[in-house]
């Protein structure tokens, strides 16, 4: 019986071609990186993303399904009241910092000057600002040109995000106006305790 190809590869050299190109492993990401527009929670997928929390162990966490936080997420669903108070208690923010209404019905699209590429410390901040922390994580913007863009020195950037720093107002303005989330919601992290601003 005549075959179409002129040479029959053997089960021997389909592996050979299999561990030469395939063999090396597939290294999966620990976020799946969506379009921006995609994003329509940014505050709560930067304190997951800064904190190392992947959605699927956020679920298992709160008892919830994986589906059901991701379309909190990129789907700006808002989740029953039981499960918002597990999410606010579980991450520590309060309602109105995870979940803001407002904030999820425009879902602005960041828009930064140039490409960026935010850079992982290894170093651990124990003070650390994980909403601007993360918000630099989710846009893949570097600490350098987040900085400039915003209109402040890198140093002082890293301040507000290593060491939880509240800045002027002037420039909280600055930042509100380039990251497009409400300062209360932006420096949460940095206003201290017992604070209702």
């Amino acid at each position: 019986m005549p075959t179409n190809q002129s040479e029959p590869y053997k089960i021997q050299a389909w592996s050979l071609v299999n561990r030469k190109y395939l063999g090396k492993g597939v290294r999966i990401k620990r976020f799946r990186r969506p379009q921006r527009s995609q994003i329509r929670n940014r505050v709560l997928l930067a304190v997951l993303m800064s904190r190392d929390i992947k959605l699927s162990k956020f679920a298992e966490e709160l008892s919830v399904s994986s589906r059901s936080v991701s379309a909190w997420v990129y789907e700006s669903r808002i989740p029953s009241r039981t499960n918002m108070e597990k999410a606010c208690r579980y991450l520590g923010y309060p309602q109105h910092v995870l979940f803001n209404e407002a904030l999820l019905r425009q879902s602005p699209i960041l828009c930064q000057p140039a490409p960026s590429r935010y850079m992982k410390r290894s170093k651990v901040y124990p003070r650390r600002s994980d909403i601007l922390t993360g918000l630099c994580m989710v846009h893949d913007l570097s600490v350098t040109d987040a900085g400039y863009w915003i209109g402040v020195h890198p140093g002082t950037f890293r301040k507000w995000l290593h060491n939880s720093q509240l800045p002027s107002p002037s420039l909280q303005e600055k930042a509100e106006a380039f990251f497009r989330i409400p300062r209360a919601i932006l420096f949460a992290d940095c206003v201290p305790k017992g604070s209702n601003n």
